[in-house]
Protein backbone atom coordinates (compact mmCIF):
# COMPACT_ATOMS: atom_id res chain seq x y z
CA UNK A 1 0.00 0.00 0.00
CA UNK A 2 1.61 3.26 -1.28
CA UNK A 3 2.19 6.38 1.17
CA UNK A 4 -1.25 8.09 -0.11
CA UNK A 5 -3.05 4.87 0.10
CA UNK A 6 -2.71 4.80 3.37
CA UNK A 7 -2.90 8.34 4.27
CA UNK A 8 -6.35 8.15 2.37
CA UNK A 9 -7.84 4.71 3.92
CA UNK A 10 -9.83 6.16 6.44
CA UNK A 11 -11.79 8.25 4.01
CA UNK A 12 -12.47 5.22 1.32
CA UNK A 13 -13.29 3.18 3.90
CA UNK A 14 -15.98 5.70 5.32
CA UNK A 15 -19.36 6.66 4.36
CA UNK A 16 -19.78 8.05 1.18
CA UNK A 17 -22.19 11.14 -0.14
CA UNK A 18 -22.26 14.74 0.07
CA UNK A 19 -24.19 14.72 3.50
CA UNK A 20 -20.02 14.43 4.18
CA UNK A 21 -18.04 17.75 4.14
CA UNK A 22 -14.38 17.69 3.96
CA UNK A 23 -13.36 21.40 4.50
CA UNK A 24 -9.74 22.04 4.16
CA UNK A 25 -7.87 25.60 5.04
CA UNK A 26 -5.53 27.08 2.57
CA UNK A 27 -1.84 28.06 4.24
CA UNK A 28 0.13 25.18 5.53
CA UNK A 29 -2.79 22.61 4.46
CA UNK A 30 -3.26 22.97 1.15
CA UNK A 31 0.10 25.12 0.79
CA UNK A 32 3.38 24.64 2.18
CA UNK A 33 3.84 28.16 2.12
CA UNK A 34 1.35 31.41 3.17
CA UNK A 35 -0.28 32.75 -0.16
CA UNK A 36 -0.82 36.22 1.34
CA UNK A 37 3.23 36.40 1.51
CA UNK A 38 3.86 35.07 -1.97
CA UNK A 39 0.96 37.57 -2.96
CA UNK A 40 2.76 40.41 -1.38
CA UNK A 41 6.17 39.59 -2.40
CA UNK A 42 4.94 39.43 -6.55
CA UNK A 43 3.19 42.85 -5.83
CA UNK A 44 6.42 44.10 -4.42
CA UNK A 45 8.77 43.18 -6.82
CA UNK A 46 6.81 44.13 -9.97
CA UNK A 47 6.23 47.38 -8.90
CA UNK A 48 2.53 47.41 -8.19
CA UNK A 49 2.94 48.50 -4.69
CA UNK A 50 2.89 52.77 -3.45
CA UNK A 51 5.05 53.19 -0.87
CA UNK A 52 2.10 53.83 1.28
CA UNK A 53 0.55 50.25 1.06
CA UNK A 54 3.76 48.78 1.39
CA UNK A 55 4.39 50.48 5.17
CA UNK A 56 0.21 49.76 5.97
CA UNK A 57 0.92 46.33 5.17
CA UNK A 58 3.76 45.92 7.02
CA UNK A 59 2.65 47.51 10.05
CA UNK A 60 -0.77 45.50 9.84
CA UNK A 61 0.69 42.43 9.53
CA UNK A 62 3.38 43.11 12.64
CA UNK A 63 0.52 44.80 14.71
CA UNK A 64 -1.46 41.53 14.18
CA UNK A 65 1.68 39.27 15.37
CA UNK A 66 2.28 41.25 18.08
CA UNK A 67 -1.51 40.93 19.22
CA UNK A 68 -2.18 44.36 19.36
CA UNK A 69 -4.89 44.33 16.73
CA UNK A 70 -7.28 41.40 15.49
CA UNK A 71 -7.61 40.02 11.91
CA UNK A 72 -10.11 42.12 11.06
CA UNK A 73 -8.52 44.72 11.98
CA UNK A 74 -5.46 43.85 10.06
CA UNK A 75 -7.26 43.26 6.62
CA UNK A 76 -9.11 46.46 7.37
CA UNK A 77 -5.62 48.05 6.72
CA UNK A 78 -4.65 46.02 3.71
CA UNK A 79 -8.30 46.23 2.48
CA UNK A 80 -7.72 50.88 2.95
CA UNK A 81 -4.61 50.30 0.21
CA UNK A 82 -7.17 48.92 -2.71
CA UNK A 83 -9.45 51.93 -2.29
CA UNK A 84 -10.62 52.81 -6.20
CA UNK A 85 -8.24 49.69 -7.81
CA UNK A 86 -10.56 47.69 -10.14
CA UNK A 87 -10.84 43.79 -8.88
CA UNK A 88 -10.18 42.56 -12.36
CA UNK A 89 -6.58 44.17 -11.30
CA UNK A 90 -6.49 41.71 -8.28
CA UNK A 91 -7.96 38.48 -10.28
CA UNK A 92 -4.99 38.83 -12.78
CA UNK A 93 -2.72 39.04 -9.98
CA UNK A 94 -4.20 36.15 -8.28
CA UNK A 95 -3.53 34.03 -11.31
CA UNK A 96 0.21 35.29 -11.81
CA UNK A 97 0.91 34.51 -8.38
CA UNK A 98 -0.79 31.06 -8.11
CA UNK A 99 1.36 30.08 -11.50
CA UNK A 100 4.53 31.79 -10.38
CA UNK A 101 4.52 30.72 -6.72
CA UNK A 102 1.46 28.47 -5.64
CA UNK A 103 1.27 25.87 -8.15
CA UNK A 104 4.11 24.05 -6.69
CA UNK A 105 3.93 24.60 -3.45
CA UNK A 106 0.69 22.30 -3.17
CA UNK A 107 1.09 19.36 -0.88
CA UNK A 108 0.72 15.88 -3.39
CA UNK A 109 -0.53 14.65 0.12
CA UNK A 110 -3.31 17.28 0.37
CA UNK A 111 -3.83 17.02 -3.14
CA UNK A 112 -4.72 12.88 -2.69
CA UNK A 113 -6.80 13.80 0.29
CA UNK A 114 -9.09 16.00 -2.12
CA UNK A 115 -9.28 13.83 -4.87
CA UNK A 116 -9.96 10.85 -2.12
CA UNK A 117 -13.12 12.87 -0.69
CA UNK A 118 -14.39 13.69 -4.02
CA UNK A 119 -14.05 10.04 -5.21
CA UNK A 120 -16.20 9.37 -1.78
CA UNK A 121 -19.09 12.21 -3.48
CA UNK A 122 -18.11 14.70 0.07
CA UNK A 123 -18.89 18.11 -0.12
CA UNK A 124 -15.24 19.51 -0.51
CA UNK A 125 -14.96 23.68 0.35
CA UNK A 126 -11.80 25.71 1.03
CA UNK A 127 -12.66 27.50 4.53
CA UNK A 128 -9.72 30.06 4.70
CA UNK A 129 -9.06 33.38 5.78
CA UNK A 130 -6.98 34.28 2.84
CA UNK A 131 -9.32 36.53 -0.19
CA UNK A 132 -10.88 35.26 -3.16
CA UNK A 133 -8.00 36.08 -5.22
CA UNK A 134 -5.43 34.03 -3.14
CA UNK A 135 -7.45 30.84 -2.84
CA UNK A 136 -9.70 30.66 -6.03
CA UNK A 137 -7.05 29.74 -9.07
CA UNK A 138 -5.88 26.99 -6.78
CA UNK A 139 -9.47 25.84 -6.10
CA UNK A 140 -10.28 25.77 -9.76
CA UNK A 141 -6.99 23.60 -10.26
CA UNK A 142 -7.92 21.07 -8.12
CA UNK A 143 -11.81 20.89 -9.18
CA UNK A 144 -12.88 22.50 -5.82
CA UNK A 145 -16.03 24.41 -6.45
CA UNK A 146 -16.77 25.91 -3.34
CA UNK A 147 -14.41 28.77 -1.32
CA UNK A 148 -15.49 30.40 1.62
CA UNK A 149 -13.09 33.21 2.49
CA UNK A 150 -12.67 36.88 3.89
CA UNK A 151 -14.26 38.82 1.15
CA UNK A 152 -13.12 42.46 0.16
CA UNK A 153 -16.58 45.06 -0.50
CA UNK A 154 -16.34 45.75 -4.37
CA UNK A 155 -18.74 48.32 -6.03
CA UNK A 156 -18.90 48.48 -9.78
CA UNK A 157 -15.71 46.35 -10.24
CA UNK A 158 -13.86 48.88 -7.75
CA UNK A 159 -12.98 48.20 -4.15
CA UNK A 160 -14.47 50.39 -1.64
CA UNK A 161 -11.44 49.86 0.75
CA UNK A 162 -13.81 48.07 3.41
CA UNK A 163 -13.74 44.48 4.70
CA UNK A 164 -17.08 42.24 4.03
CA UNK A 165 -17.87 40.81 7.75
CA UNK A 166 -17.75 39.05 9.67
CA UNK A 167 -14.12 37.75 8.17
CA UNK A 168 -13.59 34.01 7.83
CA UNK A 169 -11.28 33.79 10.36
CA UNK A 170 -11.60 31.74 14.16
CA UNK A 171 -15.31 31.49 15.16
CA UNK A 172 -15.71 33.32 11.40
CA UNK A 173 -14.74 29.55 9.60
CA UNK A 174 -17.44 27.52 11.95
CA UNK A 175 -19.96 30.42 10.60
CA UNK A 176 -18.85 29.51 6.97
CA UNK A 177 -19.19 25.96 7.66
CA UNK A 178 -22.43 26.17 9.54
CA UNK A 179 -23.43 28.34 5.98
CA UNK A 180 -22.37 25.34 3.83
CA UNK A 181 -24.42 22.54 6.33
CA UNK A 182 -27.47 24.57 6.03
CA UNK A 183 -27.36 25.09 2.52
CA UNK A 184 -26.18 21.74 1.00
CA UNK A 185 -27.59 19.93 3.70
CA UNK A 186 -24.26 18.21 5.26
CA UNK A 187 -23.67 16.20 8.51
CA UNK A 188 -20.59 18.17 10.75
CA UNK A 189 -21.19 15.30 13.08
CA UNK A 190 -20.03 13.50 9.67
CA UNK A 191 -17.38 16.01 8.26
CA UNK A 192 -13.75 16.46 8.07
CA UNK A 193 -11.92 20.00 8.55
CA UNK A 194 -8.23 19.87 7.66
CA UNK A 195 -6.36 23.06 9.27
CA UNK A 196 -2.70 23.39 10.73
CA UNK A 197 -3.40 26.46 13.39
CA UNK A 198 -5.11 26.44 17.00
CA UNK A 199 -6.90 29.68 15.28
CA UNK A 200 -9.19 27.22 13.49
CA UNK A 201 -10.49 25.78 16.83
CA UNK A 202 -13.97 26.59 16.46
CA UNK A 203 -14.35 24.45 13.37
CA UNK A 204 -12.36 21.73 14.48
CA UNK A 205 -14.86 21.55 17.61
CA UNK A 206 -18.03 21.52 15.79
CA UNK A 207 -16.78 18.27 13.26
CA UNK A 208 -16.70 15.07 13.54
CA UNK A 209 -13.74 14.46 12.17
CA UNK A 210 -11.09 16.81 12.80
CA UNK A 211 -7.94 16.29 11.27
CA UNK A 212 -4.87 18.40 11.63
CA UNK A 213 -2.13 18.77 9.41
CA UNK A 214 1.11 20.04 10.06
CA UNK A 215 -0.26 21.81 13.08
CA UNK A 216 1.53 24.33 14.77
CA UNK A 217 2.58 24.04 18.43
CA UNK A 218 -0.92 25.09 19.69
CA UNK A 219 -3.18 22.76 17.50
CA UNK A 220 -0.31 20.26 18.10
CA UNK A 221 -0.72 19.94 21.60
CA UNK A 222 -4.68 20.29 21.81
CA UNK A 223 -4.50 17.47 19.33
CA UNK A 224 -2.32 15.34 21.88
CA UNK A 225 -5.15 16.09 24.07
CA UNK A 226 -8.10 15.48 22.77
CA UNK A 227 -6.50 12.48 20.56
CA UNK A 228 -7.11 14.16 17.65
CA UNK A 229 -5.23 12.09 14.72
CA UNK A 230 -2.15 14.43 13.46
CA UNK A 231 -0.52 14.42 9.98
CA UNK A 232 2.63 15.83 8.90
CA UNK A 233 3.96 16.41 5.12
CA UNK A 234 7.52 16.99 4.17
CA UNK A 235 7.51 16.95 0.49
CA UNK A 236 7.16 20.56 -0.20
CA UNK A 237 8.66 23.05 1.69
CA UNK A 238 12.68 23.65 2.58
CA UNK A 239 14.32 20.27 1.55
CA UNK A 240 15.87 18.56 5.03
CA UNK A 241 19.52 17.45 4.04
CA UNK A 242 18.91 13.85 3.04
CA UNK A 243 17.16 15.28 0.23
CA UNK A 244 19.81 17.12 -0.76
CA UNK A 245 22.44 14.80 -0.15
CA UNK A 246 20.42 11.89 -2.38
CA UNK A 247 19.85 14.50 -5.19
CA UNK A 248 23.23 15.31 -5.01
CA UNK A 249 24.27 11.48 -5.42
CA UNK A 250 21.53 11.66 -8.46
CA UNK A 251 23.39 13.87 -9.95
CA UNK A 252 26.86 12.31 -9.36
CA UNK A 253 25.60 9.07 -10.97
CA UNK A 254 25.72 10.47 -14.45
CA UNK A 255 30.04 10.48 -13.98
CA UNK A 256 29.94 6.30 -13.21
CA UNK A 257 27.20 5.85 -15.75
CA UNK A 258 29.55 7.74 -18.49
CA UNK A 259 32.32 5.89 -17.58
CA UNK A 260 30.44 2.25 -17.77
CA UNK A 261 28.98 3.68 -21.41
CA UNK A 262 32.26 4.44 -22.86
CA UNK A 263 33.92 0.69 -21.33
CA UNK A 264 31.23 -1.00 -22.94
CA UNK A 265 31.56 1.34 -26.09
CA UNK A 266 35.21 0.33 -26.22
CA UNK A 267 34.59 -3.50 -25.71
CA UNK A 268 31.93 -3.79 -28.44
CA UNK A 269 33.22 -1.16 -30.70
CA UNK A 270 29.57 0.50 -31.30
CA UNK A 271 28.39 3.67 -30.05
CA UNK A 272 24.85 3.06 -29.88
CA UNK A 273 26.31 0.15 -26.99
CA UNK A 274 27.56 3.27 -25.11
CA UNK A 275 24.86 5.23 -25.48
CA UNK A 276 22.50 2.14 -24.23
CA UNK A 277 24.82 1.27 -21.20
CA UNK A 278 25.29 4.77 -20.09
CA UNK A 279 21.62 5.90 -20.07
CA UNK A 280 20.48 2.54 -18.92
CA UNK A 281 22.44 2.78 -15.75
CA UNK A 282 21.73 6.31 -15.04
CA UNK A 283 18.23 5.75 -15.16
CA UNK A 284 18.32 3.19 -12.55
CA UNK A 285 21.09 5.28 -10.02
CA UNK A 286 19.15 8.02 -10.33
CA UNK A 287 16.12 6.75 -9.39
CA UNK A 288 17.60 4.32 -6.81
CA UNK A 289 19.54 7.22 -4.93
CA UNK A 290 17.10 10.12 -5.10
CA UNK A 291 14.23 7.91 -3.55
CA UNK A 292 12.23 7.33 -6.49
CA UNK A 293 10.19 4.36 -6.19
CA UNK A 294 9.12 3.80 -9.89
CA UNK A 295 6.17 1.29 -10.31
CA UNK A 296 4.92 0.93 -13.82
CA UNK A 297 1.73 -1.38 -15.13
CA UNK A 298 1.95 -2.19 -18.88
CA UNK A 299 5.16 -2.51 -18.64
CA UNK A 300 5.02 -5.27 -21.58
CA UNK A 301 3.96 -2.56 -23.63
CA UNK A 302 7.37 -0.65 -23.71
CA UNK A 303 8.86 -4.21 -25.53
CA UNK A 304 5.86 -5.03 -27.48
CA UNK A 305 6.65 -3.33 -30.94
CA UNK A 306 10.31 -1.62 -31.56
CA UNK A 307 10.82 1.22 -33.26
CA UNK A 308 7.85 3.33 -32.00
CA UNK A 309 7.68 7.15 -30.70
CA UNK A 310 7.17 7.15 -27.55
CA UNK A 311 5.21 9.92 -25.40
CA UNK A 312 5.01 11.16 -22.24
CA UNK A 313 3.18 14.21 -19.99
CA UNK A 314 6.02 15.90 -19.40
CA UNK A 315 5.52 17.16 -15.73
CA UNK A 316 8.94 17.55 -14.22
CA UNK A 317 12.62 17.27 -15.01
CA UNK A 318 12.94 14.14 -13.71
CA UNK A 319 10.93 12.59 -17.00
CA UNK A 320 14.24 12.58 -18.44
CA UNK A 321 15.90 10.07 -16.40
CA UNK A 322 12.79 7.84 -15.65
CA UNK A 323 11.97 7.15 -19.75
CA UNK A 324 15.98 6.39 -19.92
CA UNK A 325 14.71 3.61 -16.99
CA UNK A 326 11.81 2.73 -19.07
CA UNK A 327 12.60 2.65 -22.79
CA UNK A 328 16.51 1.41 -21.43
CA UNK A 329 17.91 1.25 -25.47
CA UNK A 330 18.19 1.90 -29.28
CA UNK A 331 15.94 5.55 -28.19
CA UNK A 332 16.97 9.23 -29.22
CA UNK A 333 15.01 12.06 -28.31
CA UNK A 334 13.68 15.83 -29.48
CA UNK A 335 14.24 18.51 -27.36
CA UNK A 336 14.18 22.14 -26.68
CA UNK A 337 16.85 24.06 -28.33
CA UNK A 338 17.81 25.90 -25.20
CA UNK A 339 18.82 23.02 -23.66
CA UNK A 340 21.68 22.79 -26.30
CA UNK A 341 23.41 26.07 -23.71
CA UNK A 342 23.83 23.28 -20.67
CA UNK A 343 26.85 22.87 -20.41
CA UNK A 344 26.61 19.56 -19.29
CA UNK A 345 23.48 17.97 -20.87
CA UNK A 346 23.61 19.83 -23.85
CA UNK A 347 27.03 17.83 -25.17
CA UNK A 348 25.77 14.46 -23.86
CA UNK A 349 22.49 15.73 -25.37
CA UNK A 350 23.65 15.95 -29.03
CA UNK A 351 26.00 13.17 -28.75
CA UNK A 352 23.47 10.39 -28.16
CA UNK A 353 21.83 11.99 -31.02
CA UNK A 354 19.11 14.34 -29.52
CA UNK A 355 17.22 16.13 -31.66
CA UNK A 356 17.02 19.69 -31.19
CA UNK A 357 14.36 22.08 -31.96
CA UNK A 358 12.84 26.19 -31.80
CA UNK A 359 9.39 25.73 -29.92
CA UNK A 360 8.69 29.42 -31.57
CA UNK A 361 9.42 29.45 -35.08
CA UNK A 362 7.05 26.60 -36.45
CA UNK A 363 8.66 26.67 -40.18
CA UNK A 364 12.33 25.33 -38.59
CA UNK A 365 10.94 22.93 -35.56
CA UNK A 366 9.30 20.68 -38.62
CA UNK A 367 12.54 21.03 -40.65
CA UNK A 368 14.55 20.02 -37.77
CA UNK A 369 12.63 16.75 -37.10
CA UNK A 370 13.28 15.10 -40.42
CA UNK A 371 16.81 13.94 -38.53
CA UNK A 372 14.01 12.13 -36.24
CA UNK A 373 12.11 10.47 -39.13
CA UNK A 374 15.32 9.17 -40.35
CA UNK A 375 16.31 7.99 -37.07
CA UNK A 376 12.57 5.81 -36.94
CA UNK A 377 13.69 4.57 -40.08
CA UNK A 378 16.86 3.41 -39.05
CA UNK A 379 15.44 1.27 -36.11
CA UNK A 380 15.67 3.61 -32.89
CA UNK A 381 12.92 4.72 -31.01
CA UNK A 382 12.05 8.39 -30.89
CA UNK A 383 11.04 9.73 -27.12
CA UNK A 384 9.16 13.43 -26.92
CA UNK A 385 6.79 14.78 -25.08
CA UNK A 386 4.00 15.97 -26.83
CA UNK A 387 3.17 18.76 -24.70
CA UNK A 388 6.15 20.58 -25.51
CA UNK A 389 6.80 22.12 -21.75
CA UNK A 390 6.69 21.08 -18.44
CA UNK A 391 3.08 21.58 -16.74
CA UNK A 392 3.75 23.36 -13.36
CA UNK A 393 0.47 21.21 -12.05
CA UNK A 394 -0.70 17.30 -12.92
CA UNK A 395 -3.34 19.08 -15.44
CA UNK A 396 -2.55 17.78 -19.19
CA UNK A 397 -1.77 20.16 -21.73
CA UNK A 398 -2.83 20.71 -25.08
CA UNK A 399 -1.07 18.20 -27.74
CA UNK A 400 1.33 19.15 -30.45
CA UNK A 401 1.06 16.98 -33.91
CA UNK A 402 4.95 17.06 -34.30
CA UNK A 403 5.00 13.26 -32.96
CA UNK A 404 2.33 11.96 -34.78
CA UNK A 405 3.75 13.28 -37.86
CA UNK A 406 6.93 11.39 -37.29
CA UNK A 407 5.55 8.59 -35.83
CA UNK A 408 3.08 8.35 -39.69
CA UNK A 409 5.51 9.31 -42.03
CA UNK A 410 8.19 6.80 -40.82
CA UNK A 411 5.18 4.08 -40.33
CA UNK A 412 6.01 3.34 -36.72
CA UNK A 413 3.11 2.82 -33.73
CA UNK A 414 2.97 5.66 -30.75
CA UNK A 415 3.56 3.85 -27.32
CA UNK A 416 1.46 6.38 -24.70
CA UNK A 417 3.75 6.74 -21.56
CA UNK A 418 1.28 7.99 -18.80
CA UNK A 419 3.51 9.93 -15.51
CA UNK A 420 0.62 10.33 -12.43
CA UNK A 421 2.52 12.06 -10.36
CA UNK A 422 6.26 12.78 -11.37
CA UNK A 423 5.77 16.37 -9.60
CA UNK A 424 5.35 14.18 -6.10
CA UNK A 425 8.79 14.09 -6.55
CA UNK A 426 10.41 16.63 -8.51
CA UNK A 427 8.02 20.00 -9.55
CA UNK A 428 8.77 22.52 -11.80
CA UNK A 429 11.72 24.78 -11.29
CA UNK A 430 12.65 22.94 -8.56
CA UNK A 431 16.52 21.18 -7.73
CA UNK A 432 16.25 18.62 -4.91
CA UNK A 433 13.95 15.62 -5.76
CA UNK A 434 11.60 14.27 -2.68
CA UNK A 435 11.30 10.68 -2.52
CA UNK A 436 8.29 9.57 -3.27
CA UNK A 437 6.32 6.73 -5.19
CA UNK A 438 5.74 7.27 -8.86
CA UNK A 439 3.41 5.73 -11.11
CA UNK A 440 3.61 5.02 -14.71
CA UNK A 441 1.16 3.29 -16.61
CA UNK A 442 2.40 2.25 -20.72
CA UNK A 443 -0.59 1.79 -22.87
CA UNK A 444 -0.43 -0.62 -25.42
CA UNK A 445 1.02 0.49 -29.01
CA UNK A 446 -1.03 2.59 -31.55
CA UNK A 447 -0.90 1.70 -34.89
CA UNK A 448 -0.39 4.89 -37.10
CA UNK A 449 -0.21 2.48 -40.83
CA UNK A 450 -4.29 3.91 -41.54
CA UNK A 451 -3.78 7.55 -40.39
CA UNK A 452 -4.02 10.39 -42.95
CA UNK A 453 -2.78 13.99 -42.61
CA UNK A 454 -6.58 15.33 -42.84
CA UNK A 455 -7.27 12.85 -39.89
CA UNK A 456 -4.56 13.59 -37.70
CA UNK A 457 -6.56 15.79 -35.34
CA UNK A 458 -8.94 13.07 -35.20
CA UNK A 459 -6.35 10.64 -33.93
CA UNK A 460 -4.26 13.06 -31.55
CA UNK A 461 -7.16 13.80 -29.46
CA UNK A 462 -8.83 9.81 -28.95
CA UNK A 463 -4.37 9.29 -28.04
CA UNK A 464 -4.62 12.33 -25.63
CA UNK A 465 -8.44 11.22 -24.39
CA UNK A 466 -6.31 7.58 -23.20
CA UNK A 467 -4.76 10.28 -21.43
CA UNK A 468 -7.13 11.79 -19.49
CA UNK A 469 -9.21 8.50 -18.61
CA UNK A 470 -5.87 7.21 -17.34
CA UNK A 471 -5.33 10.48 -14.96
CA UNK A 472 -8.83 10.58 -14.39
CA UNK A 473 -9.14 14.02 -15.55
Amino acid sequence: MSRHQRLTKEIREGPSGPKVGAFFDLDRTLLAGFSAASFFFERLVSGRMAPKEISDSLLGALSFSLGRTGFSGMMSASAAAYRGMAEEALLEIGEEVFAKHLATQIYPESRALVEAHQAMGHTVAIISSATRYQAEPLAREMNIDQVLCTQLEVEDGVFTGKVVHPTCWNEGKAVAARRIAKESDVDLGQSYFYTDSDEDLPLLEIVGRPRPLNPNRGLAQIAKERHWPVSRFTSRGTPGPGEWARTALAYASLAPSLGAGLVAGLVSGSRREAINTAASLWGDLATSLSGVDLRVEGEENLWAERPAVFIFNHQSGLDLVLMAKLVRRDVTGVSKQELLNNPIFGPLLAASGVVFIDRFNTASAIEALEPAVQALNEGLSLAIAPEGTRSLTPRLGRFKKGAFHMAMQAGVPIVPVVFRNVLDALPKNALVVRPATVEVVVLPPVDTSSWTVEGLDVEVEAVREQYLRVLGS
